[in-house]
């Protein structure tokens, strides 16, 4: 996939984009966000323009429509070659076509290709998306609208080439407008952002429901962050959607379908137990990438000085006897010590000195390399190796590490800081969770020292394992996991799972932590209001997309009936995959396009350091149609979470 930003005409100029609206509607710890862009082709002759755009890494694409004059077209989803197969013969037929697809590499980005526009027609692109909100290290719920593609650097043998188009800083010829939505069984206490917003307001009394409008005039040439904070954070908390009228009972969007939310805040006597006994091994982009800045704003940071200024952190706060190392990379590797040192004042000092010293010199971004290595070399005796990787996230395989990082979670656990705007979600993010870890997102310098701090923190604390969930079900009920199994959980961190139910019930969730249990009893409604968004449903399938797109890849494509079975789901639920894409083709009064048409190609570049503004933050939603309602029924839905401490 081609790595470039925006709609570019043979000039090398923009196509113009007018504005973009964003509606973001916030339902406790899940999102959808959504957006609508226009533009318009000045040229004399029918255009077909691509432009690939990121979205963060756990989110799903649930509906893609595009509007010519007053038609709309909705997309459908469509296995992959069959809609490449469409779309081209809709554009040799001389008709309007637009199609929609995940990246191969990275699935966190998308490519969008609108073909056969007439001269002079105005066309808007709008898409839904629903994701799960990031617990930060104060509690706060981060959402990230990412309006820069950094471009993904490709390993020299991998069979594709890094192209990427750049708009120069402070050239964005548009503003965003956006506005969000929050409802929340809980208080909501502020939300915060790093753009100015206009003051939140309440709608109830309870305050568990209110608006929030960015500032006017805002120039999307930065990330845009939303931080919220609730009331009761810790409290668990269930969603229960009702199935889709139209689908077939028994499938997964014909049955009501449950998320459990759980954030624990764990007794303050089993967190003060924290073990030294550690080999800590820090993994640093050196690439050159790194040389830009971590923001487009006045002042910035570039990334090479925060990445040295998390790992300086990092390294003053190691407590004395465990043992470190630290690996440099770019399109090599070098490590500072042969092997892994024990911790002294004599060895930081040391160590100190040479991170002070780092640069951003070492050529292309291949992390596969340096991973390789370490996963090659013998852990050291009772010592849990933990791996802190520090990176722009700026490459194209992103599934190749995550497929290499599960297959040695074992004995490694990832912890991974992305930085600067941009950075990948799906890589930062995919590393910690297949990696038994934890993801920071570092954008600047506010807020970085507690994220690092609690990142270090987890590392040293006992993590929750052997973590077994049994469903206790009165009869007439069913229950099918979409979610796959918790393999660990620290302190700060939350848990979202996901379950096809069949009858009626409450749920009960149950946990133990060194020998102290807690019980929560949650009484719900199976009959919530008929028109509900299935937001519930497509953040489910999504989750059990990726798990079985994970197993088709484990099993090297070989594996039967797993690709269809996800080319199933994702048409069924209209959620997007590796193997499906959207595909929406109108054709205009019954008649072709006439004229030949052009297809524009991007502006291309040797050099992996240019920062592409992106012409977009696509995006739209209809998470404003259900509400949890919490109700006390007479049959109980049983679920038991027991952890212990290793």
């Amino acid at each position: 996939m081609v790595n470039c930003c925006g709609l570019i005409t043979v000039k090398n100029e923009p196509v113009p984009l007018k504005s973009i609206a964003v509606e973001v509607i916030v339902k406790g710890h899940v999102a959808t966000v959504s957006s609508t862009l226009q533009y318009e082709n000045q040229e004399e002759s029918p255009l077909e323009a691509i432009f690939v755009f990121p979205l963060p890494g756990e989110a799903a694409i649930c509906r893609f429509s595009a509007k010519i004059g007053q038609t709309e077209v909705v997309a459908e989803v469509q296995e992959k070659q069959k809609a490449q197969e469409q779309y081209d013969d809709a554009l040799s037929s001389g008709q309007q076509a637009f199609q929609l697809e995940e990246s191969d590499e990275s699935p966190d980005v998308f490519k969008l290709s609108v073909g056969s526009l007439p001269p002079g027609e105005k066309a808007s692109v709008s898409l839904d998306y629903v994701t799960e909100l990031a617990v930060q290290a104060d509690d706060g719920l981060r959402l990230c609208l990412p309006a820069v593609l950094n471009p993904r650097y490709q390993p020299q043998d991998s069979g594709s080439s890094a192209q990427v188009s750049s708009v120069p800083t402070g050239s964005v010829p548009y503003s965003l407008s956006l506005s969000a939505h929050v409802l929340s069984p809980h208080p909501i206490c502020r939300v915060e952002s790093n753009c100015p917003l206009d003051p939140l307001n309440y709608l109830n009394t309870e305050k568990t429901q209110a608006t929030v409008s960015l500032a006017a005039g805002h120039q999307f040439d930065r990330d845009v962050e939303l931080l919220l904070y609730y009331q009761d954070t810790h409290q668990p908390s269930a969603i229960l959607e009702a199935a889709q009228t139209s689908a077939k009972p028994g499938s997964l969007m014909g049955n009501p379908v449950v998320m459990l939310s759980l954030y624990p805040d764990f007794p303050n006597d089993v967190m003060s137990l924290m073990t030294s006994h550690a080999e800590f091994l820090f993994i640093m982009d050196r690439s050159g990438s790194m040389s830009c800045p971590m923001h487009n704003g006045p002042g910035a940071q570039d990334r090479i000085g925060s990445a040295r200024d998390t790992l300086l952190l990092l390294l003053k706060s190691l407590p004395m006897g465990c043992y470190f190392n630290i690996i440099s990379f770019g399109n090599i590797y070098k490590s500072f010590f042969p092997k892994s040192v024990k911790y002294s004042q004599k060895t930081m000092d040391e160590a100190l000195k040479k991170v002070k010293a780092m640069r951003a010199d070492m050529g292309g971004t291949e992390i596969l390399q340096p991973l390789k290595h370490i996963y090659s070399q013998p852990c050291l005796p009772d010592k849990p190796r933990q791996l802190f990787l520090i990176t722009d996230g700026e490459v194209g395989n992103t599934k190749e590490v995550l497929d290499l990082v599960k297959t040695n979670a074992g004995s490694h656990r990832c912890f991974s800081f992305g930085i600067g705007e941009g950075a990948s979600s799906a890589l930062i993010s995919g590393v910690a969770k297949q990696g038994g870890g934890h993801a920071q997102f570092i954008t600047g310098q506010d807020r970085m020292q507690p994220k690092v701090m609690q990142s270090l923190r987890f590392a040293l604390h006992p993590a929750v394992v052997d973590i077994s969930v049994k469903w206790n079900v009165p009869k007439g009920v069913s229950v099918t996991p979409l979610s796959p199994p918790i393999r660990v959980h620290f302190q700060g961190q939350r848990a979202l799972l996901y379950a096809q139910v069949t009858g009626e019930g409450s749920v009960t969730v149950k946990y133990s932590l060194a020998k102290q249990p807690v019980e929560n009893q949650l009484s719900f409604s199976l009959k919530p209001a008929e028109d509900t968004g299935l937001t519930v449903h497509r953040l489910g399938a999504r989750t059990l997309i990726r798990s079985l797109e994970m197993e088709e890849r484990e099993g090297g494509g070989e594996k039967k009936g797993v690709k269809e079975k996800v080319v199933e789901l994702s048409v069924q639920s209209g959620v997007s995959s590796a193997f499906t894409a959207f595909i929406a083709v109108h054709k205009v009064d019954g008649e072709s396009v006439q004229g030949p048409m052009l297809r524009r190609q991007f502006a291309t570049s040797t050099s992996y350091c240019f920062r592409s503004i992106l012409f977009q933050q696509i995006i739209q939603a209809e998470l404003s149609k259900y509400y949890l309602t919490l109700l006390s029924l007479k049959n109980e839905l049983s679920f038991n979470l027991c952890v212990h401490v290793e």
